[in-house]
């Protein structure tokens, strides 16, 4: 009997299986919109250039609202003793893209050589360091989420050669009453290597104590740091997710 109902059950399971057919699981709801892929200089299609020259200074403001006092020709470089800049627009969930330039000429070391950060929504540091042949502590290196989480490996280029960053970065969610729905989460990769995989950010940065998260605005300004070193970028931009 219990060979009947085995047979029986095994004669079923083949009956559904010819019954379902390739089509039950194609998915046809969305068309991926096409998009010209990044070349050389060239963003992608979909994405907004925040810098790609002098003329796109205007997209960007100083943290008073005045207009920035970087040096802006076909590199953009922070002029030490002015202000952090920020885009105009404001941002939430993204890809973007930065090139970076520490000095070609050494001077300082530690925290004090080649250093910058780029803030996602103004709160969220990716630290911008000579990190090549240059101590510091390790969560306060190039690549790192500054004080936060330490990079996977050192992949920075001597100074004065270009470096590339690529975040993608998930925004945190906040409930109507303030309470955290949703931490930010943040991947990086540096000239090509992945160095931060899907991190869990533990609030804004902060230099001194813990972070911790404060409901702010869905979509906040891309920051970029003045930290006293004349640091370049170049070919900056963003996707929207």
């Amino acid at each position: 009997m219990k060979q009947l109902l085995s047979f029986l059950i095994i004669i079923m399971m083949l009956s559904n299986a010819n019954c379902q057919r390739p089509e039950d699981t194609e998915d046809w709801s969305r068309e991926p919109v096409v998009v010209t892929p990044a070349e050389g200089t060239q963003p992608p299609s979909d994405a907004i250039l925040l810098y790609g020259g002098a003329e796109d200074i205007e997209k960007w403001v100083q943290i008073d609202g005045g207009p920035p006092a970087w040096e802006a020709g076909d590199v953009l470089t922070v002029v030490p003793g002015t202000e952090d800049i920020q885009t105009r627009r404001h941002f939430g969930d993204v890809q973007l893209h930065v090139e970076w330039r520490t000095p070609e000429v050494i001077e300082g070391r530690g925290q004090g050589r080649g250093n910058s950060g780029i803030f996602l929504m103004g709160l969220y540091e990716v630290q911008v360091l000579d990190s090549y042949e240059n101590e510091t502590y390790y969560n306060g290196q190039a690549g790192a989420i500054y004080k936060q989480h330490i990079p996977l490996v050192n992949a920075c280029r001597p100074p004065g050669e270009w470096q590339t960053y690529d975040i993608f970065f998930t925004a945190p969610g906040f409930g109507e009453d303030g309470s955290l729905l949703s931490p930010a989460f943040i991947t990086v990769v540096h000239n090509g290597v992945l160095i931060q995989n899907h991190v869990e950010l533990l609030g804004p940065t902060l230099f001194i104590g813990k972070p911790r998260y404060e409901k702010h605005a869905e979509k906040l300004p891309l920051k970029l740091q003045e930290h006293s070193n004349p640091v370049s970028f170049r070919n900056i931009w963003i996707r929207e997710l």
